[in-house]
């Protein structure tokens, strides 16, 4: 099965479009679409139209493609009259982060994550933050290579609890997402998957099924930001929270306060009677601040004093565990125990102090159960991010598709 080299030092800088996957192509080679590429696997979440097209069927963008056209997204398109992925086993790079910075603070504190994306997105936010990697529209920005045995074998070298598919959405990458999920819990390594949770019904169900943890960026309470700043629709990503809810998964749930657009004391009012009402009050909540990138550049920073306000409005509404990002600030990153009130993680950005529960969770000051997924003592990994390089030798692994022959495209699609 070949063996993975892991470089600890950070690497020196390399530049989109210095990849061997993509160095010397031109850019019209470079955007087409053909099964011959090594990264580029057939899809099963498609359908035929009746006028010829075909229609991808894992966002509800339901791009409808002809024959060499790409998605919104831009890593799924049509080849061969079917829907194919273009970035299976491609990565912009490798990361090991701080589980609190996906942010998730109920889940295995204090470790570290294994963290790395593709390229593309399906929501067309004006105010990304990831906007290089998620609006990528070159393949070539994908420097580094690595199948799901190569990336398994890395986050256990690397003594990592879990592996994260972040930095840009793994829904538009799904197929990679579930395979490098299954070769970790293998290994016993926990899968995240950070998502805006604007998925479909089979392929959400699929993705999720694979999952351990997730952190579901849910961008405002407005169909109306939505359809005219993410350029997407709400109602979509709430039935994610809502199939969540009914899983194993454990989640958190994110939204990003911009100044202006959706932090209204109304509509974070709204937010929190709905996550209550849907979610339950134990579902963390972290209401993080906006800085000026992308598009919304004209946009001030989100005051800290924004931050305190919905975390106020969301614990007057009875949410338990309510936080602030992308700020300093102790009281809004402190964990209290819901029973008896008492500080049971202390923690400054990604930075524990004093951990005041038991291994699998309870409080030790009442004894009252903490909800999230806590295995044994906290992590030290602290706010430390440390790049990776990763150089992958050998064959595919047996949680590779790659490895397995590809099956003629039947025309109707469907969802394994």
């Amino acid at each position: 099965m070949g063996s993975t080299e892991v470089d600890l030092d950070p690497p020196r800088r390399r530049g989109p479009g210095t990849a061997p996957a993509g160095a010397g192509r031109s850019d019209e080679a470079a955007d087409r679409l053909s099964l011959d590429d090594p990264f580029t696997v057939a899809t099963d979440y498609w359908h035929q139209l009746p006028d010829g097209r075909i229609q991808c069927d894992v966002c509800p963008r339901a791009c409808k493609l002809h024959e060499g056209q790409r998605g919104l997204c831009f890593v799924r398109g049509r080849v061969d009259d079917q829907i194919v992925l273009a970035s299976y086993g491609r990565s912009s790079g490798f990361c090991v982060d701080p589980i609190e910075k996906k942010p998730l603070n109920h889940f295995l504190p204090g470790t570290p994550v294994l963290s790395f994306g593709t390229a593309g997105c399906n929501l067309a936010c004006r105010f990304c933050q990831n906007w290089d990697i998620s609006k990528s529209r070159e393949i070539d920005t994908l420097t580094s290579a690595a199948g799901p045995e190569a990336l398994a074998r890395a986050a256990e070298q690397l003594g990592c609890r879990s592996i994260a598919f972040t930095y840009n959405d793994p829904t538009i990458f799904l197929e990679y997402a579930m395979d490098v999920a299954d070769a970790c819990r293998d290994r016993g390594i926990k899968a995240v998957a950070v998502s805006a949770g604007y998925i479909n019904e089979t392929a959400r169900r699929d993705l999720y099924a694979h999952m351990d943890a997730a952190n579901i960026d849910l961008k405002a309470f407005s169909e109306r930001f939505y359809r005219k700043v993410t350029f997407g629709k709400l109602d979509n990503v709430l039935d994610t929270l809502d199939h969540l809810r009914e899983t194993d998964v454990w989640f958190e749930v994110t939204t990003l306060l911009i100044p202006g657009q959706n932090d209204s004391d109304d509509e974070i009012a709204r937010q929190c009677d709905w996550f209550a009402e849907h979610l339950g009050p134990d579902v963390p909540l972290h209401f993080t601040a906006f800085h000026p990138d992308f598009k919304m550049r004209d946009i001030p920073r989100t005051p800290p004093a924004t931050l305190r306000r919905a975390r106020r409005i969301a614990r007057e509404r009875g949410l338990h565990h309510v936080y602030t990002g992308n700020v300093h600030d102790a009281d809004g990153q402190t964990t209290y125990c819901p029973s008896c009130g008492e500080p049971v993680i202390v923690r400054d950005w990604y930075v524990l102090g004093e951990y005041r529960l038991t291994d699998d969770g309870h409080c030790v000051h009442c004894g009252a159960s903490i909800a999230g997924m806590f295995d044994g003592p906290p992590g030290d990994w602290g706010s430390r991010r440390q790049p990776v390089r990763l150089v992958e030798r050998g064959g595919l692994g047996p949680h590779d598709r790659r490895a397995a022959a590809p099956s003629p495209a039947s025309g109707t699609g469907g969802a394994r």
